[in-house]
């Protein structure tokens, strides 16, 4: 069954598919930090009471999530030029995308994370003079991360395995460059195949971490 196919082109492709697979990584690292300082400010903004603030981040949430990620891609890639006057690479452009993109989600998240708090603690923070962002800040935040940490995870590893839509724009990381020695060394489905077996086998292992880690708080 596997006699036409041919898998040596990998082993002397690894140095390049590791470029792509190191600005996936990358990607989803700094998506994931700076989507999560972001979205948790949403999320406070959210919960502010302010009207016009609150509006403002509901807006942008839910703008964000109804929108297919892929239309985000193209718009970010093909706007963000045209404003600042200069092109940015398709690398920076997926950065800034997807940092924007994955605040609205873990927004959401941490928004359920916060009101998971009881309001007792919230009213503790206030009897003993701090104001609603020190409140947050001290006595809040830290509890609800630690409650939504596996769904932190969770969100991240769907972020991981959305990072290969930046192919749409023609940034390298992993897909695209499996794609560029597919197509150099005219074995294109071998290396969809092993491209495939890493991102399943790096999600089955975060995967795995995220019930590790759920046990551990359960435990807890």
């Amino acid at each position: 069954m596997l006699a036409g196919f041919d898998f040596s082109v990998i082993p002397a492709s690894l140095p390049f598919l590791w470029e792509g697979l190191q600005f996936t990584v990358r990607l989803t690292v700094i998506a994931m930090t700076g989507g999560i300082v972001f979205g948790t400010l949403l999320a406070m903004a959210r919960l502010s009471g302010i009207a016009p603030l609150a509006s403002a981040a509901a807006w942008y949430v839910n703008l964000m999530r109804s929108v297919p990620l892929v239309l985000v891609i193209l718009w970010f890639f093909l706007v963000i030029p045209i404003v600042i006057g200069h092109p940015i690479g398709a690398e920076n452009s997926a950065i800034i995308t997807f940092t924007a993109f994955e605040a609205a989600y873990y927004s959401e998240i941490m928004r359920a994370g916060i009101q998971s708090i009881p309001k007792g603690q919230v009213a503790a923070g206030y009897a003993l003079g701090m104001g609603y962002w020190p409140t947050m800040h001290h006595v809040v935040l830290p509890q609800a991360v630690r409650n939504m940490a596996p769904v932190l995870l969770t969100q991240t590893i769907i972020l991981f395995q959305d990072t290969s839509l930046v192919y749409a724009i023609g940034a390298k990381d992993l897909l695209k460059a499996s794609e560029i020695v597919g197509r150099n060394y005219g074995r294109p489905v071998e290396m969809y195949v092993f491209v495939a077996i890493v991102y399943l086998v790096i999600s089955l292992a975060l995967s795995l971490l995220v019930r590790r880690l759920q046990r551990n708080i359960a435990i807890k």
